[in-house]
């Protein structure tokens, strides 16, 4: 896997990771890209922070090779948020955040819950679960748990 993806090692960890995965429609790309940078403060004080990774060679890739990838470059406790199949034909967009803390990685299942998984997630979602767990203030449980109380399973934000 590692001969044909190569993780984004320059960016900024802060910012939210994104990985484009499906490279069969560019204007359904092009819709999300818009989707994703737009503002999500109300003052628009605060832009979106991403690291956008598109290059074809993460087409079809699948979240357990992204976890495989993540491990192999020891990315931690983040997430990256896939540009998918899913993504690409739903509206509204939805991306697929996906912890890259896998279950041989945690102590304990409960720690597995808190800190690992995947779940659907908006583009305003995105900003919001990534100023959050920048600081600390939030983990990736709450926003699964958030998520799960969806009738679409899909994390929309808190702000509601």
């Amino acid at each position: 896997m590692s001969d044909r993806v190569e993780w984004p090692a320059d960016r900024d960890r802060d910012a939210a990771l994104i990985i484009r995965t499906d490279y069969v429609d560019e204007h359904a790309w092009s819709a999300v890209k818009t989707a994703l940078l737009t503002s999500w403060d109300w003052d628009e004080d605060f832009g979106p922070y991403l690291h956008i990774v598109d290059d074809p060679k993460w087409a079809g890739i699948t979240p357990a090779q992204v976890l495989l990838e993540a491990s192999t470059n020891a990315e931690g406790r983040g997430v990256a948020y896939l540009a998918d199949r899913t993504s690409m034909g739903e509206s509204p967009v939805t991306l697929l955040a996906l912890s890259l803390l896998t279950r041989e990685q945690c102590e304990s299942n409960e720690e597995f819950e808190a800190y690992g998984g995947a779940f659907r997630v908006v583009p305003y979602g995105i900003h919001e679960m990534n100023a959050n767990l920048m600081i600390a203030n939030l983990d990736f449980g709450d926003f699964a748990d958030a998520a799960r109380a969806d009738p679409e399973g899909v994390f929309r934000g808190f702000a509601d």
